[in-house]
């Protein structure tokens, strides 16, 4: 079978090739063998390939943080699982054709839109949990947060509407605006050193009590900046590659707060039931339609040098991801374009 192995740390799309492996082989007692369908290319992916992520592992190594997949094969003693189930995989190393893996690593997914489930791991829990965990929203609340057009962003946007919040969306280009807004962000704002003059300008002194950054830096600082006092910024990316900043008028004189998040160590301190929750209210988001992630291109697994560097482009409209086994059938591709980094 095919795998992607990272070789080097740098330029990302030269960072990895496709080789061939042994198969997985026949599961074992608690095991399940499992077909990846689709796994896309995050930014957090290829900040990795570049090493300047959270972990700089050995090499060589299988990157890829998320996927979709069915199950094509179940070992003994495991319960709840059949062969063709859909299921996203809670560990790593997802940029395979397929792999062997402890049942308790993955949670079974109703049907819907492949390419989607492929996204559902990481960004719109990322999103769903930072709204949800550090600030007590209310009904009319706003909500800031910079990166909008990310797909984090983009599930923001539609969870805070879903929660009855409107947001702030801060973006790095003016071209942006309109995609956004299409997609129901309710205010857009070009990034800028008079960013919170302009944004206390267009909603006054209505409450807003949390702020989203994934670009750190002076971003982080603008965002704190808008904020009503005893809000909360919620860090959880690193675009910039500086420092988070904020003055400390802001958390002296007005009782700001800065926290980070981090999905990866969410998820394995999360309870079974509690995590089985979260996914099986994301994958109903996915079927209405409310979460709807754009997708740019796919890729064959045998051409990851090139989705990788397309993934790795700033002016793009949408997600790029793999396809390892081949087409999958999915209405994505054909939905409404709109900005994604």
């Amino acid at each position: 079978m095919k795998v992607v192995e990272q070789i080097v740390y740098g330029e990302p799309h030269s960072s990895v090739h496709c080789v061939e492996v042994d198969d997985p082989g026949a599961p074992g007692r608690g095991e399940l063998v499992i077909e990846i369908e689709a796994f896309p290319i995050n930014p957090a992916d290829v900040l990795a390939l570049e090493g300047k992520y959270a972990t700089r592992p050995p090499l060589p190594v299988v990157p890829g943080a998320e996927s979709v997949a069915r199950v094509l094969a179940v070992g003994a003693e495991v319960q709840g699982f059949a062969v063709g189930d859909r299921v996203i995989p809670l560990s790593r190393a997802n940029w395979v054709q397929r792999k062997r893996l402890r049942a308790q690593e993955v949670v079974k997914v109703p049907l819907a839109d492949p390419l989607q489930l492929a996204m559902l791991k990481v960004n719109p829990a990322t999103a769903y949990l930072m709204l949800t965990r550090y600030a007590e929203l209310r009904a009319g609340d706003l909500v800031i947060q910079n990166a909008a057009n990310s797909g984090v962003g983009l599930a923001v946007i539609a969870l805070a509407r879903r929660l009855g919040c409107r947001t702030v969306n801060v973006v790095r280009r003016e071209s942006l605006a309109a995609d956004l807004t299409a997609r129901g962000a309710d205010h857009v704002f070009v990034d800028g050193p008079d960013l919170a003059h302009r944004v206390r300008e267009a909603v006054g002194d209505a409450r807003m009590p949390l702020a989203i950054d994934a670009v750190a830096g002076a971003s982080c600082m603008r965002l704190a900046e808008c904020l009503s006092d005893d809000g909360i910024v919620v860090n959880y990316g690193l675009l910039s590659g500086d420092p988070c900043i904020v003055h400390p008028d802001r958390t002296v004189f007005h009782g700001i707060r800065l926290v980070g998040f981090w999905l990866a160590r969410e998820l394995p301190a999360m309870p079974r039931d509690r995590l089985e929750s979260l996914y099986a209210q994301l994958v109903g988001l996915v079927r209405d339609g409310t979460i709807a992630t754009p997708v740019e291109a796919t890729y064959p697994i045998e051409e990851i040098g090139a989705a990788v560097g397309h993934a790795a482009r700033e002016q793009r409209r949408g997600k790029v991801l793999v396809t390892p086994n081949g087409p999958v059938d999915s209405a994505s591709l054909a939905s409404s374009p709109a900005p994604a980094s």
